[in-house]
């Protein structure tokens, strides 16, 4: 059977990056799985159990070398993965094979490989993200003076600037960099911790002993990387720590929604568009279509990312007491998945931001079609300065604002409303202002100032990741 004649997962096989793949791959699982046993060996050697240099380095030497098959074969006879493992790894360290999982239960191994790998997966994901909100925050500087029609019930509302709109989406970026990077920063190792929690087993190999106990707990969580470790747990580490994680990433799945689907509207409009390549084919059928598959793709996988969580709650809400392993099954898939389809959406929106394109003649001429209706209140206002009557020019306004609109609605004309107030005798005194009136910059309020200093606050949040930001690769897209 070849990798055609099976299911894959497009996550992987598709879209994900070889970074965020590897970290949720066999070789990583079951590599580190054996790297806490030596962890573990070690430490119990360390404070005085009979364990050798010689296993310990059999077993540092036999570490890379997987036997998959055999550890298949294992599995499917004992109905128990750790063990498969256990006995795989004996077999290839064959002096280390009476000392290794010593003392320990399955979660072990489990639990903080699982922690190692979401610690490892959030450090993948939050330098990309503080790169993604720096590429955006560049454009957001370069549009920060450039007016376009705001929407408000995707009507046309006041005007704002197209920086301006970009540092909406970059407010909710960075509410998820601060999000992802509390729940790193949260994260601690479950330890050797026993069946139940209360190191029962670690307390017999050690005489009784509770400092090396507790002194055994926090060499390995040192020899794994970790600053600190869970005080009290279950079997497991409560799963209420997998619901807090992957919350984040549901979270920045609704960002990345709102933002591709703000991108999709503009795109329809012909005003913003995502990159195109040279030999991009918009569609099978119309040769002449740009469609937005890069931020319909976002949206798609934002929808996976957002529902995936609903598992984390409903596997913290269900475990029972200590533990029960209903919650296996389920978090094989939607902790990797999770994390595999953030990566995904982060690549793509960096995609996105880096090439993605400003069309400002149709965002002025957009502009033009609405202007002369919301330039009214300033004509009327000119009109008063010059001694006018506010309630006979409200009604002149009117009248010609209504023939106005009737020509682009019922006959699909151009707007004509100024024309019609350069030609109406009332308005003559005016009519040397009007330029002045509708200059699409003094509708802009404090927009581009607004950019500015929210800018300033984008970059201070960004410096504690300033050397990190410089180790993101540059997105390459395959599909």
């Amino acid at each position: 059977m070849t990798s055609h004649s099976r299911y894959n997962s497009p996550l992987t096989s598709r879209y994900a990056s070889p970074e965020m793949a590897y970290n949720f791959s066999d070789d990583k699982k079951f590599g580190t799985w054996r790297q806490l046993w030596i962890h573990l060996a070690t430490a119990e050697k360390q404070l005085g159990l009979d364990i050798t240099d010689a296993q310990l380095n059999q077993m540092k030497e036999k570490m890379p070398e997987i036997d998959y098959d055999l550890a298949a074969a294992e599995e499917k006879k004992r109905r128990h993965d750790v063990m498969a493992h256990v006995h795989t790894f004996g077999i290839a360290a064959p002096l280390a094979a009476g000392i290794i999982h010593l003392g320990a239960t399955s979660c072990y191994v489990t639990d903080n490989s699982e922690l190692i790998m979401m610690r490892d997966a959030l450090d993948i994901i939050v330098p990309k993200l503080a790169n993604t909100i720096k590429t955006l925050a560049s454009f957001a500087e370069k549009y920060k003076d450039l007016p376009t029609l705001g929407f408000t019930h995707f009507q046309p509302a006041q005007l704002t600037t197209v920086g301006k709109r970009a540092c909406l989406w970059l407010q909710e970026l960075l509410m998820d960099l601060r999000n992802i990077s509390r729940a790193r920063k949260d994260l601690r190792f479950r330890g050797v911790k026993g069946t139940t929690g209360t190191q029962a087993s670690f307390l017999s190999l050690f005489d009784g002993d509770h400092d090396k106990v507790e002194k055994l707990d926090e060499l390995v969580t040192e020899l794994a990387g970790f600053s600190s470790h869970f005080l009290v747990t279950g079997q497991t580490y409560t799963r209420k720590v997998d619901y807090d994680v992957l919350n984040t990433l549901a979270s920045f799945g609704a960002t990345a929604h709102k933002i591709a689907t703000d991108i999709r509207l503009l795109a329809h409009l012909k005003e913003l568009e995502e990159p195109f390549e040279k030999d991009q084919i918009g569609s099978s059928a119309m040769a002449y279509k740009r469609n937005p598959m890069r931020c319909e793709r976002v949206c798609a996988l934002s929808r996976h990312l957002m529902a995936v969580v609903g598992n984390a709650a409903q596997t913290s809400a269900t475990q029972w007491l200590e533990r029960t392993l209903d919650d296996s099954a389920n978090r094989r898939i939607s902790i990797p998945e999770a994390f595999l389809t953030a990566d995904i959406v982060l690549s793509l929106l960096q995609n996105i931001f880096d090439g993605m394109v400003v069309y400002p003649s149709v965002i002025s001429r957009r502009i033009s079609q609405e202007l002369p209706f919301m330039a009214t209140e300033n004509i009327i206002m000119a009109m008063v300065k010059l001694g006018g009557d506010r309630q006979v020019c409200h009604e002149e306004i009117r009248v010609l604002s209504h023939e106005a609109a009737k020509q682009v609605k019922e006959f699909g004309k151009e707007n004509d409303l100024i024309e019609r107030i350069k030609k109406n005798s009332y308005f003559q005194p005016i009519v040397g202002q009007l330029d002045s009136l509708l200059n699409p910059n003094t509708f802009i309020g404090r927009a581009p100032q607004q950019v500015l200093r929210f800018l300033k606050e984008v970059e201070s949040d960004l410096l504690p990741f300033e050397n990190v930001i410089k180790n993101v690769k540059v997105v390459e897209l395959n599909v």
